[in-house]
This record gives C-alpha cells, structure tokens and sequence, in this order.
C-alpha cells in the first residue's frame, strides 16, 4: 500500500528543524531557544544570516530589548550564533541545518560580539555600567565602522588612567556609566602615532593606579580618593 505524499499547507515561510533544532533546544532555556528559533525563521536560508537590531526582536516577541541583549550574549557565548562583518547575526555551522553559499570573510582585526565590548567596560573598576540599550547601540555602531577591539580597549584603557588622575587630585568624583564617554576618545587613540609600549605602559600604569583606588562595593557610594596624594605619579600620565 502506497503512503500518500505529504504536503505543506504553505510552501513558502517555513524551515527545517531537525537535529540541529533539537541539540539547541537541549542547551538554551526556554526564552532563548525563542528567540534562536526567531533568528533561523528570519536568517537567509543561504547563508544562516540577518540584519537585525535587538529592538525589533524585542518588539516582535513582545520581550523589553534588555532581556533580548542578555539572551543574544547567552547565544553568543555558547557559540550557537556569532556576529559577521557588516552587523548581521550569523547561526553557526552546528546549528544550521542548510548548506551555506560561499561568503566573504569577516573583516581582519574587527571585533564580532559587542560582549566582548562590555567586559573591557565592566573590568574596570572605576565603571559602574549595566551595559544598556544604549551602550549596545553604540558599540554596535562601532563594529559597523569597523574600529578595531584593540583601539576601543587602548580608548577604555587611557580614559580610565585619566579619571584615576582626577580622582587624585580632586579627592573624590563619579564613577563612568556610559560607553560613550570612552569613545570621545577613539579619534584621539586612532590619531596617536605612539609605540606599543606606550600602550603597554598605560595598562600597567592603570592597573597600578585601580589598585590604589578600589571603590567602595556600594553602588550608592561615589568613588573616593586614599588619604595620601601621589601628585608625582599623576604627573606621569599627563
């Protein structure tokens, strides 16, 4: 007895969920494993990639764009989908149950996840940042000019050894919140034509200088001076 052919009510707008599908499932939460199944819905069939901003895969799963940033980071770190050159989100091979057509190569020496952004933020101690909506925004922009990870650690690294100095000399001020505040230093750190060991002097310098200045863990507490000044080591970083 012959098995009747079976066909789709709507051949067009659907997607092969298989083993693919079914390891992911084993490996997200639920509110996760939405938003992969989000991203295979949308992505080119031919390459597993889309163009898309937190906001409106927010907006379309009725999530506020924090909680899908967080999701995307959790996506990001098991390495079920990356970001490519361009800003389009990519499902990884593991995951992508179509063969892909050939594409171009991510560009050289560009970062591709913003969490990578956010941890050089967070590290540092004098930065009490959540890494909003906004921060998100902006480093996503950043990627799209394609500034390298090294310049927006380097712009990180340098803002942060100024504030330490301020904080010295002034014997109190605020912690940074924002990521913008670093990047009105990118064209100073691109502009600079100084050697690698200035720049490895700056790190050290800054680790050095947040060791001396460790803030208080209460986030209602403005970041304060040590009881002794050492003007001659501010003086260095000037």
């Amino acid at each position: 007895m012959n098995t009747p052919r079976v066909r789709l009510k709507h051949p067009a707008g659907w997607f092969a969920a298989g083993r693919e599908m079914t390891e992911a499932m084993g490996l997200l939460s639920d509110a996760a494993f939405k938003v992969f199944f989000w991203l295979c819905l949308h992505a080119e069939r031919s390459s597993g990639r889309l163009l898309v901003e937190p906001e409106t895969i927010a907006r379309s799963m009725g999530r506020t764009e924090v909680e899908i940033m967080a999701i995307l980071d959790a996506l990001f770190q098991r390495e079920i989908c990356r970001r490519v050159s361009g800003g389009y989100q990519e499902i990884t091979d593991r995951f992508w149950p179509y063969e892909r057509v050939a594409s171009p190569s991510p560009a050289k020496d560009v970062w591709t996840d913003t969490a990578k952004v956010k941890e050089l933020m967070q590290a540092r101690a004098c930065v009490r940042s959540s890494f909003s909506a906004a921060d998100y925004k902006l480093a996503q922009e950043l990627y799209r000019r394609q500034i390298p990870l090294q310049t927006v650690e380097r712009a990180i690294h340098l803002a942060c050894l100024r504030r330490y100095a301020a904080l010295q000399n002034h014997q109190g001020g605020t912690p940074i919140t924002s990521l913008h505040y670093f990047t009105l230093l990118l064209e100073e750190v691109q502009r600079l034509e100084i050697s690698d060991q200035y720049w490895s002097y700056v790190s050290r310098k800054l680790r050095q200088m947040e060791h001396q200045w460790q803030p208080s863990r209460s986030p209602s507490v403005a970041v304060s001076a040590p009881p002794e000044r050492r003007n001659n080591e501010t003086s260095e970083t000037k």
